[in-house]
């Protein structure tokens, strides 16, 4: 049993490790800590004793205690509190880490204490995180995967989160986002009576004006109804979004007139640009004033990759259903943007590209990581200007892509307005990119037209990678079955030139509201596929996100413990159960799909050993009672009976 508890040690000591979180193994180096140890025998004798691990993190402590058994996890009374005995405390994990934790809350000014008892190993393992205050009180807490909450990024959400149930800062955030979304779409429908996809144009447009004030080359006050020709609300806004082209250099002028054409709506429309009544001032004066109060300033002061302008178009999409859908334009979420990146790691030296890019999440998401990662101004600039590419059909999405890249200071945007599968991919690949993102549309391809196959839009990017570039592709899950002809050979194409990493099966609401099982494949370019390459297949639909009313797909508690779990089980830092992870070689005809490989390693408890045996009693004293009891004698009999 030594050996194992030391394995376990280990495991635990790495994924603290993994977290950044700093600890001490066998008391505490905060001399105020390491005293209150000093008196913490679990026996009672008033002698030391002393946790596997602590860590100060912030004004929080932690103090876990491990076993090698996972049936000595936790210890419960028989009314349902965890057993405080010298047994209990002494063999099971959660009993001892609470009695440390306790003693700490006691005996130190330290009163935010966290006890985690962790049981198993790194295949098969519970980890239980507890709240535990200076009396005699405590509050389980749901089980995790890993350390990652109690991380110095993360602790004080995860308290505000658990301990006090209040919603956090982002949640707020979101929650005020989908809110602000619907009240636009009203006012847009009721003062603008505007199409659907002119509705995130108007938005846009209104934005990139408003990122003009800064440089005195516009203001609100100027929007004064007024209807002469060349002065009215809209030529306004249009001068402005002029400069603002102009200033971030977007060039060609070919695709200056492009984006220009397409917010030209807010010229062209009369009702735009007339005195509403209800309003006293014009529509366009109304929307801007909302959209400098409620969405600018966020997008201006936002750090992280939420992709406001294409959170407000999918929002605008589900009241409306509008456009998108029909022609296969599903937005991806920020947070699968975010996941995406991590997965193929990119790198603040990395050239990426989104040939199907939407509204640019996937190259705000990769642009914020890049930022974060660089060393220098100078790489900070080059990113910005020549490291991200992104192409669009849609030439209404076109121009709001580019707005979305603009308003974040991207230098020159790289996007053209184009359709992909007409691109030579020998041409694109000289843009050498070495990171490729992509969620294309969804069932467009048929018998008769192969080429809109996700597939084809999968095999074209590779194609259009460099040498050992890194591809990640959100799809459907029926493309990864590829069951017609075309399909399947898209498949065999794609393994002769390129190498499968594995697949990701995804939460079945991730695209809430369309109906779409989405998995995330991720691939490495110009690398054909060997025989023996071991690919992973992960069930990750349990993610923690969960769709709440009236606000749809949001964060869950759990969404970021399970998201690291998900990243060190995929870079082969932990192990996980077949139930959540195969590992598995491949071939074209197969469905790359967790579902087809999945096979059951999950070691029988007691219970389930107890169950069987009790199924093949009842078994064989039923067939007994229909004079078949032959089935169980030996081989000669059943051949005369």
């Amino acid at each position: 049993m030594a050996k194992k508890e030391v394995k376990t040690d280990l495991w635990v000591a790495a994924q603290l490790d993994e977290c950044k979180i700093r600890f001490d193994a066998q008391g505490s180096n905060v001399k105020e800590i390491n005293e209150a140890l000093k008196t913490a025998s679990k026996r009672g004798t008033g002698n030391a004793g002393y946790p596997e691990y602590t860590a100060v993190i912030g004004d929080f402590v932690l103090v876990i205690e491990d076993k090698a058994d996972m049936d000595k996890q936790i210890k419960l009374t028989d009314s349902g509190i965890i057993d405080t005995s010298v047994k209990a405390v002494t063999d099971y994990a959660v009993n001892g880490a609470y009695f440390y934790a306790k003693h700490i809350a006691q005996n130190t000014a330290f009163k935010k204490v966290f006890a985690v008892g962790v049981s198993g190993d790194a295949k098969h393992h519970v980890i239980t995180p507890l709240w535990v205050d200076d009396r005699e009180g405590y509050k389980q807490l749901p089980d995790i995967e890993s350390f990652i909450s109690f991380s110095e990024q993360n602790i004080s959400e995860y308290y505000t989160r658990y301990v006090l149930e209040e919603a956090t800062d982002v949640e707020k955030t979101t929650e005020q986002i989908l809110k602000d979304a619907a009240e636009l779409h009203e006012y847009l429908r009721t003062y603008g009576t505007l199409k659907d996809q002119d509705k995130p144009l108007v938005v846009a447009g209104i934005l990139l004006a408003l990122d003009e004030i800064e440089y005195g080359g516009f203001a609100i006050s100027s929007l004064t109804g007024d209807q002469l020709a060349g002065n009215r609300d809209g030529d306004k806004l249009m001068n402005a979004i002029r400069t603002r082209l102009t200033r971030s250099n977007v060039g060609p002028d070919a695709k200056k007139d492009k984006l220009l054409a397409e917010f030209a709506i807010l010229q062209t429309s009369f009702r735009l640009n007339e005195v509403n009544e209800t309003l006293g001032k014009t529509p366009l004066k109304f929307y801007t004033e909302f959209l400098y109060e409620h969405v600018f300033r966020n997008i201006k002061y936002q750090k992280t990759s939420e992709d406001f302008i294409g959170r407000f178009y999918g929002e605008f999409m589900s009241y409306s259903g509008g456009d998108g859908q029909t022609l296969g334009i599903i937005l991806t979420p920020r947070h699968i943007c975010d996941l995406m990146c991590e997965l193929v790691d990119v790198q603040p030296n990395d050239t990426v590209l989104d040939p199907t890019c939407g509204t640019a999440g996937f190259l705000i998401s990769a642009m914020h990581r890049m930022l974060m990662m660089a060393d220098t101004d100078a790489q900070k600039k080059n990113i910005k200007k020549k490291q991200l590419h992104g192409f669009e059909l849609q030439s209404n999405m076109f121009a709001v892509a580019a707005a979305n890249m603009i308003l974040r200071k991207d230098g020159n945007s790289n996007l053209e307005c184009c359709d992909f599968l007409r691109k030579n991919p020998a041409q694109v690949q000289m843009k050498g990119a070495t990171v490729g993102l992509m969620n294309p549309p969804y069932s467009q391809g048929t018998k008769a037209d192969p080429e809109q196959y996700e597939l084809s839009f999968i095999e074209h990017l590779l194609d259009s990678l460099t040498v050992g570039a890194r591809a990640a592709v959100i799809v459907p899950q029926s493309s990864m079955t590829g069951k017609s002809k075309a399909e399947q050979a898209f498949k065999a194409s794609i393994m002769k030139k390129h190498t499968l990493e594995g697949v990701i099966t995804c939460n079945t609401d991730t695209f809430y509201g369309v109906g779409t099982n989405p998995v995330i494949a991720v691939f490495t370019a110009h690398e054909p596929h060997d025989a023996d390459k071991v690919c992973k297949f992960i069930d990750f639909r349990d993610d923690g996100y969960e769709v709440r009313a009236h606000v749809g797909l949001v964060e869950g508690d759990s969404a970021k413990d399970k998201k690291q779990h998900l990243l060190d089980v995929w870079n082969g830092r932990a192990e996980a159960p077949s139930k959540f992870c195969v590992e598995s070689t491949v071939k074209p005809e197969d469905e790359w799909l967790h579902s087809f490989y999945y096979f059951n390693d999950e070691i029988p408890t007691d219970a389930d050993f107890e169950k069987a045996i009790g199924d093949y009693l009842a078994f064989e004293f039923s067939m007994v009672m229909q004079n078949r009891e032959y089935l169980f004698k030996g081989g000669d009999e059943d051949a005369n009976a």
